[in-house]
């Protein structure tokens, strides 16, 4: 059995959607899982949805929930050339209980409100996927995640209980099989002992793969992309990008660690334990061979990659007691930055001080520097940029710190980092 992870991308419109038809219909007679995301950028909207009722701005509310449900329902129109199909009136339903859920009671807890309101993203695209696909003639089934995959009370981050989740994937999902060739399920979300909706973090639906894969016993993975696979960087920060033909799960997940956006970080693990390959292709050259994650290091060598991290902003902690930075000082320094949610990309200490980059945009400055003002002194710069390197030699460093200042220097044998700013 193969899992298929598809993106909002890849089904962002009628004509994608026709594409993942096409797509499947190259592996025709093969067993297949299919991951399916939320339609375009829906997650982004739910998102404001969410917003809205915890505002307790009904107006809008409504007014998102209506513009949600027309972009479903233009899909719709370019899927099936009749109204009378089922597949409309259980979207409108959908709809219709989200719009009704503004007038019922609301949990004081607003990361469960976001996983009831925003998972329905996956659930309205599964759907309508998993209806065109049987209109195509597929033998295919609808699968609901969030009966299949359990994970802790730790709403927006669920933590995956993985031996409740392989008993129920092994148990109710596999013996679907013995019925149709494809399933279509979920990314992204699960479901608590108590039965609530669990999302996994944003951009889990590789995850969501990985998991299926890991309990299935899959054959392969492919995650289909608008890239012909995994690049050596991002095109919007660097010219001249070569495609990652062959890579080791060990190297995907230091690029995933560093910052590389192609791959979940936690979809590498799972797939590693069981040896289970990984495609990276595109959906729109399918039979392109795109990038293949799987055991071997022979390979990681051979192009250098680079991961840029833009408008960092470095902090350096000298505490006011004159004293030297020993463990009670990297401890309650990580403490504090733990309590903003501030996520640390690179560090660097010295005897009197210690320093931290973060991503500018994703933090209070205000407030950060406040819960640290009564024990330290805080130097910082702003607009930085972190570059990361695997796999380096002179000239791949030259070309990426020509013009600039660095600010920061890290070197291992095969990773060497720098903190810059522009001369």
């Amino acid at each position: 059995m193969k899992v298929f992870k598809f993106g909002g991308a890849s089904v962002k419109d009628g004509a994608a959607v026709k594409n993942v038809s096409k797509i499947l219909s190259l592996f025709g007679g093969e067993k297949r899982t299919v991951i399916i995301s939320a339609m375009g950028k829906t997650t982004n909207e739910m998102e404001k949805i969410v917003k809205a009722l915890w505002d307790k701005d009904k107006r809008k509310y409504n007014e998102l929930v209506e513009e949600r449900l027309q972009f479903h329902l233009k899909i719709l129109s370019e899927l099936f050339e009749e109204k009378h199909y089922a597949i409309y009136t259980e979207v409108e339903n959908l709809f219709e209980n989200l719009k009704n859920r503004f007038d019922q009671p609301v949990s004081d807890n607003f990361d469960f409100e976001y996983d009831q309101i925003v998972s329905l993203g996956e659930v309205i695209s599964t759907v309508i996927v998993t209806a065109f696909l049987k209109e195509e003639g597929h033998s295919v089934a609808w699968a609901d995640a969030r009966k299949l995959i359990r994970t802790s009370n730790l709403y927006r981050e669920g933590a995956v209980d993985w031996a409740i989740t392989e008993k129920a994937i092994q148990e109710k999902f596999i013996p679907v099989f013995k019925e149709v060739d494809i399933q279509v399920t979920q990314g992204f979300i699960g479901h608590t002992s108590e039965v609530f909706t669990t999302t996994l973090g944003r951009e889990g639906s590789d995850y969501t793969a990985g998991i299926f894969a890991y309990c299935c016993n899959a054959e392969s993975v492919t995650i289909w992309k608008d890239v012909p696979g995994m690049l050596n960087a991002d095109p919007k920060w660097f010219d001249n990008t070569v495609k990652l033909d062959s890579i080791s799960f060990k190297e995907a997940i230091e690029l995933s660690y560093y910052g590389a956006t192609v791959i979940h970080p936690k979809t590498i693990k799972p797939l590693q334990n069981k040896g289970i390959p990984l495609y990276v292709k595109s959906f729109i050259d399918p039979q392109a061979e795109g990038t293949v994650i799987q055991k071997s290091t022979e390979n990681d060598h051979l192009i250098p990659s680079f991961i840029f991290k833009m408008n960092q902003l470095y902090l350096h902690f000298t505490p006011k007691d004159f004293s030297f930075i020993v463990e009670e000082n990297l401890s309650d320094i990580f403490n504090r930055l733990a309590s903003v949610n501030a996520k640390i990309n690179l560090m660097q200490n010295s005897a009197l001080s210690f320093a931290v980059a973060l991503d500018q945009d994703k933090i209070n400055l205000e407030k950060l520097l406040d819960i640290f003002k009564e024990s330290y002194d805080i130097r910082y710069n702003e607009g930085l940029e972190l570059v990361t390197i695997r796999h380096y030699d002179q000239a791949t460093i030259d070309r990426v710190t020509i013009g600039k200042e660095i600010l920061v220097e890290q070197k291992t044998k095969e990773t060497a980092r720098f903190l810059l700013r522009d001369l």
